[in-house]
C-alpha cells in the first residue's frame, strides 16, 4: 500500500518542517535569553538534511492516485478541519491548484537547503519564513474549514454565549 498524503505530512513534512524552524529560536528565562542558532558545520548539514526531505516530500504529494488519509480514517476535528474525503475531492476538482502549492512547498525546501549550503542565517529566517507561508497556503485551501470563526482567536469574531436568564424577586 502507499502512504497517504496524511502519512507524508505526519512523517515526512511535519517532522522535517519543525527541524528547521527549531534551529532558530530564542529562549527568554528569569535569569537569561539564550539565542539558538545553527553554528558549526553539522547544524548546517541537519538543517539542510530537513530541506531536502521538504522537497522530496512534495514530490511524493504530486503522484497520481494518492489518497489523502486511510480509508475510515477521520479529521482530528471535523469543526475545524475538513473531513479526508473533502479535501480529496477539492484535490480532484482542481489537480492544478493541488500541483501549485506542492511546488511551493518544494520552493520552500530549496530555499532552506541554499540557506543551508550558504550558512546564512538571515536567509534561513526568510526560508523559515516562507516554509511556513507555503504550508498555511495549502492548509488555507485543503484543510481548515471556510468559516475562520471556527479556529480563530480574535475575540470579535469568536460566538458569544448569552448568559443565563436570572429570576430576582
Amino acid at each position: 500500500m502507499t502512504s497517504t498524503v496524511k502519512d507524508i505530512m505526519d512523517s515526512i513534512v511535519d517532522l522535517n518542517a519543525d527541524g528547521i524552524w527549531d534551529s532558530v529560536e530564542t529562549v527568554a528565562t528569569i535569569d537569561a535569553v539564550v539565542e539558538k542558532v545553527p553554528r558549526t558545520d553539522d547544524d548546517w548539514k541537519q538543517i539542510r538534511r530537513h530541506s531536502v526531505a521538504i522537497m522530496e516530500a512534495s514530490n511524493l504529494l504530486l503522484m497520481p492516485g494518492r489518497r489523502i488519509a486511510a480509508p475510515g480514517q477521520k479529521a482530528d476535528d471535523d469543526r475545524i478541519d475538513l473531513r479526508p474525503e473533502e479535501i480529496e475531492a477539492l484535490v480532484k476538482k482542481d489537480p492544478a491548484q493541488w500541483a501549485t502549492l506542492a511546488r511551493g512547498l518544494h520552493d520552500a525546501g530549496l530555499l532552506n537547503r541554499t540557506a543551508a549550503e550558504s550558512k546564512d542565517l538571515k536567509k534561513l529566517f526568510e526560508a523559515g519564513e516562507a516554509l511556513d507561508t507555503a504550508c498555511e497556503n495549502c492548509h488555507k485551501k485543503y484543510w481548515y474549514r471556510d468559516d475562520p470563526t471556527l479556529y480563530s482567536l480574535d475575540p470579535k469574531k469568536l460566538p458569544v454565549a448569552e448568559a443565563p436568564a436570572t429570576d430576582k424577586k
